[in-house]
């Protein structure tokens, strides 16, 4: 009985202690970390980002726009962000991964 009370308290004692943490660098922290003028601004025109940024990589297909509530969003990826406008404005810029192991958005939908 006390040989198990033993077992019982030192598997405790080992499931208790602290462990070497490991941590990883999540994508949102790595985009926090850019300074602002680095990425479009919401609200910037087509024209715009394409003045400041040169042409993207690629012009993904429009989304959306079935219905009138439903707008067509257009889709810009850069090699460190990916654009999303509505109406010929930015609504969102999302940055890319930087590498196979950072924690991050899932490709977009082709």
């Amino acid at each position: 009985m006390k040989q198990t009370i033993r077992a019982l308290a030192l598997a405790a004692a080992i499931i208790a202690a602290p462990t070497t943490a490991m941590a990883d660098t999540l994508l949102i922290e790595r985009a926090q970390e850019k300074p602002a003028g680095a990425l479009p601004a919401r609200g910037e025109s087509m024209g715009q980002v394409e003045a400041r940024f040169g042409a993207p990589a690629e012009r993904l297909e429009p989304r959306g726009g079935q219905k009138r509530q439903w707008p067509t969003i257009n889709r810009w990826v850069y090699p460190a962000f990916t654009v999303y406008f509505e109406k010929q404005r930015v609504i969102d810029v999302v940055a890319n991964h930087a590498g196979p192991d950072e924690i991050g958005p899932k490709p977009p939908i082709r």
